[in-house]
């Protein structure tokens, strides 16, 4: 089965570079390799320095990449279904070319991305697939897809078929209005059993996982906090972050000194916020990253000696569980001592504080403003049980 690996991160840090670096290290090794974006903005194009179209184009030995298209995507994926919601807006009065356009429903093109990395896993052509994914706020949508579609399959498709069978016939003596019919409900029937098997696919802890691409920066760390939390609530594994654009040693003084010290902060808090995913660095290069020959230097000095598709961390970083009015919430805290525990709540982050070991953790909206009623340490994992009733968050 194909290793799958998704980056993502807030826009602007480097992210598609960091996969494309990613999968050459991988072809190199002798995997057959393929990097897919589905940002819909795409770069990964420019920085393979190469021109990729919506299905997959060999750009090295064992190297192939593949930048997704909406339009390409649905007629392959969406075509019963947007062929009957484009006769139903033409028949509301649109034009032909409005009907086209409004019959591109939103999240249509996330999950089309989502379904093509289920095909290139079924096929069997790749060892591993790296996906490109859109910055942060589109990822959760994306990743969230298949979990609302199942809830619209078992609570609202049934219905939906129903009454349209029983008001066909009556309808049909009326109006000239488009009812979808069999095909069309045996199309959505299949799309989303098709978003199940995704989502089965992206939280399998043996095949995939999510890795975060961050500067060493406040905003971009806050940011990737937040990912980190609501991925590893959704069940979605994460095995790195990556902290990209680091200055050398050699900027420590001189007109660089106080940015080469504000990053090497960060750097330490990126590590205390994900731990217990590793943190691993990329430098800042002196010419731009583009190209295979720049790409190849970043991957080895993100890799060194390391195979780029093996897991670095497999485990769930936190869960949560309720228990009637209470919220129960477990991570692991390795070789801690229980006399060492403390707490600090402050605002939507949790800091858990064990000797010398410090994580910073943003809560779920759930838990913000419940008050920590206990926590136990024991065989390296902490339960923190919060109270049932909300304070004041004024």
């Amino acid at each position: 089965m194909s290793r799958i690996i998704l980056y993502t991160g807030k826009g602007g840090v480097g992210k598609t570079s960091v996969a494309a670096a990613t999968a050459l290290q991988c072809s190199k090794r002798g995997e057959r390799t393929l990097v897919l974006s589905t940002d819909a903005a795409h770069s990964l194009g420019d920085s393979l320095d190469t021109t990729l179209g919506p299905e997959p184009s060999a750009v090295a030995d064992n190297l192939w990449a593949q930048e997704t298209d909406v339009y390409y995507s649905i007629d392959r994926y969406w075509g019963t279904i947007q062929d009957w919601l484009q006769s139903l807006f033409a028949w509301e009065g649109l034009d032909t070319v409005m009907a086209e356009e409004m019959a591109v429903v939103p999240g249509m093109e996330e999950l089309a991305s989502l379904l093509w990395i289920l095909e290139h896993q079924q096929t069997g052509n790749f060892d591993t697939i790296i996906v490109d994914c859109a910055p942060t706020a589109e990822t959760f949508r994306l990743l969230s897809l298949p979990e609302s579609g199942r809830w619209w399959l078992e609570k609202i498709f049934p219905v939906s078929r129903r009454v349209s069978g029983l008001a066909r016939p009556v309808l049909r003596r009326f109006t000239d209005l488009p009812m979808p019919d069999d095909h069309v409900f045996g199309a959505i029937e299949n799309l989303f059993d098709r978003m199940k098997r995704v989502q089965g696919l992206l939280t399998d802890p043996t095949v995939a996982s999510v890795r975060l691409v961050v500067n060493a920066e406040k905003m971009v760390i806050k940011e990737a906090q937040r990912a980190y939390t609501y991925l590893g609530l959704y069940g979605y594994p994460i095995d790195l972050v990556v902290c990209n654009r680091l200055m050398p040693d050699d900027t420590s003084s001189g007109y660089f000194a106080a940015f080469h010290e504000s990053q090497q902060r960060y750097l330490e808090l990126a590590r205390e916020t994900f731990a217990p995913v590793p943190v691993r660095g990329v430098p800042f290069f002196d010419r731009e990253v583009v190209g295979l020959a720049m790409l190849d230097r970043v991957g080895d000095a993100l890799f060194e000696d390391h195979r780029p598709s093996e897991f670095f961390y497999q485990g769930r970083t936190f869960t949560i569980q309720r228990s009637g009015d209470t919220y129960v919430l477990e991570t692991p805290v390795p070789l801690a001592d229980r006399r060492d525990l403390s707490l600090l709540e402050a605002g939507e982050e949790l800091v858990i504080s064990v000797g010398r070991y410090r994580r910073n953790l943003l809560l779920p909206r759930v838990l913000v403003g419940r008050p920590v009623v206990s926590a136990k340490l024991d065989a390296g994992r902490l339960r923190i049980e919060f109270g049932g009733n909300v304070r004041d968050r004024k």
